[in-house]
């Protein structure tokens, strides 16, 4: 009996997509081909051409993934409501903190990749020009000035990129007992209590008094 998993002999796109993407995250985009991909999913490469014209074609499905993840949800969160400034900032926290929201590890190998593809450079480019209007968005809305605005943004966004393209290793938990501080940093305003206990049930990895709840 032939495998479910493998949506019949011609597989399906999504298929081909997670094994794609499990490609270049481990391994980078040279390593991304047809043919080993097929013969990792059991599959025959013609079956490949029934969901994707070609290997660019799959490339840039998980571009346009990245793009929509990555950047929609960011700019998403920065738009989201929020009362003050600093709630504002636990909201785009959220992406942070889950992989439903953004995907780090996606984001670095996207930038790994940009090193030596133009196109992809000038989309990554373009990305990260509309992640910095957003964020700026959010700062102007709570009467931070032209300036500020632009380099409180500039502060947070280039921190995220830090941490991913550093591959920091942090325990979760850990991060999200800092992150009242980040935000006192990035806005220059200490969030209420309230804030930081609405942030903190989202997220209820936190741990208090030393006891993991």
């Amino acid at each position: 009996m032939k495998d479910e998993k493998n949506s019949g002999w011609r597989g399906s796109a999504d298929l081909w997509l997670q094994a794609a993407y499990e490609q270049l995250i481990d391994c980078g985009v040279d390593s991304v081909k047809v043919m080993p991909l097929a013969r990792q999913l059991g599959l025959s490469r013609t079956s490949f051409y029934w969901h994707f014209s070609d290997r660019e074609a799959l490339l840039d499905a998980i571009v346009a993934i990245w793009e929509a993840k990555n950047t929609g949800n960011l700019v998403a969160r920065c738009d989201a409501f929020a009362e003050t400034i600093t709630e504002a900032v636990f909201n785009l926290f959220d992406c942070w903190l889950s992989d439903d929201l953004f995907d780090a590890r996606l984001d670095l190998a996207i930038r790994n990749w940009a090193m030596n593809d133009g196109n992809l450079l000038a989309r990554l480019n373009h990305a990260d020009n509309t992640r910095l209007t957003a964020l700026k968005g959010m700062f102007s809305r709570f009467g931070y000035d032209k300036v500020q605005s632009e380099t409180r943004a500039m502060t947070v966004l280039y921190t995220q990129v830090g941490y991913i393209s550093m591959r920091v290793l942090e325990d979760k938990a850990a991060r999200i007992e800092r992150m009242p501080d980040y935000a006192m940093i990035f806005t220059g305003q200490p969030p209420s209590e309230a804030e930081i206990e609405r942030f903190r049930a989202r997220h209820p990895t936190v741990v208090a008094a030393g006891v993991e709840v």
